[in-house]
């Protein structure tokens, strides 16, 4: 994360980050409540108890719902995704945030906290193959509930909630950034990559921001050597 969001982790001196006193925790604190949104609908409709939990007890922070809890923890990887994505990408900017006086939180301004959602949105969106299937994540989420039920009844002998496991490779990692800003124009002239594209990667391998690539132009990449 960039120093100026003066994030130091989950903890801070006296206590957990529910009260948010940096702008990454109050985007995680949301994210995060989404996920448990997510899991105490599946739960409910599947029909599990949701205070009977395995990994987290009640608590004064939390509410009798451990099961929702533990069912989060799979998939906490979403929030923690989105939220990394949303601050390299400039989807959420330190402007974003109000520090309220009353409870000495930050909070969201309404439009960032739209575009904030959208990110959710696509994260959970994202396809993985599952069984022979491309499910999105929410789909996921029930399945594995629905087999925690069913292993829970003595309906199945194994569960195993390490598959499917999500690819958080990124694609603009240091050594495709150490190529873009190392390839000379006729190389990529070569490789059949524009002038004016060549500009533009280059723009966004200098900053921090996260940036994607054509499967194309990434294909001509992988015979470049890094020098």
């Amino acid at each position: 994360m960039p120093e100026w969001l003066d994030f130091q982790g989950r903890m801070n001196v006296s206590s957990h980050q529910h009260d948010a006193a940096d702008p990454v925790n109050s985007s995680l604190n949301f994210a995060y409540s989404l996920v448990e949104s997510e899991d105490r609908t599946v739960v409910n409709a599947i029909g599990l108890e949701p205070a009977v939990g395995f990994l987290h007890e009640p608590s004064a922070t939390q509410t009798r719902e451990s099961l929702v809890y533990d069912l989060m923890e799979p998939f906490r990887w979403i929030a923690d995704l989105s939220v990394v994505n949303a601050f390299e990408a400039g989807a959420l900017k330190l402007h974003d945030f109000y520090f309220t006086g009353d409870d000495y939180r930050y909070r969201f301004e309404p439009e960032a906290k739209d575009r904030f959602i959208s990110t959710l949105r696509e994260r959970v969106n994202a396809g993985v193959t599952y069984n022979g299937q491309v499910l999105k994540w929410d789909t996921v989420i029930e399945r594995k509930t629905a087999e925690l039920g069913r292993f829970l009844t003595g309906k199945a002998y194994g569960l195993d909630f390490g598959e499917p496991a999500p690819s958080l490779l990124r694609q603009d990692d240091s050594e495709l950034r150490a190529k873009l800003l190392s390839l000379t124009s006729s190389e990529a002239k070569r490789l059949g990559i524009p002038k004016q594209s060549l500009h533009d990667l280059r723009m966004k391998s200098r900053s921090a921001r996260s940036f994607k690539l054509y499967a194309g132009t990434r294909r001509k990449l992988s015979h470049t050597e890094i020098r």
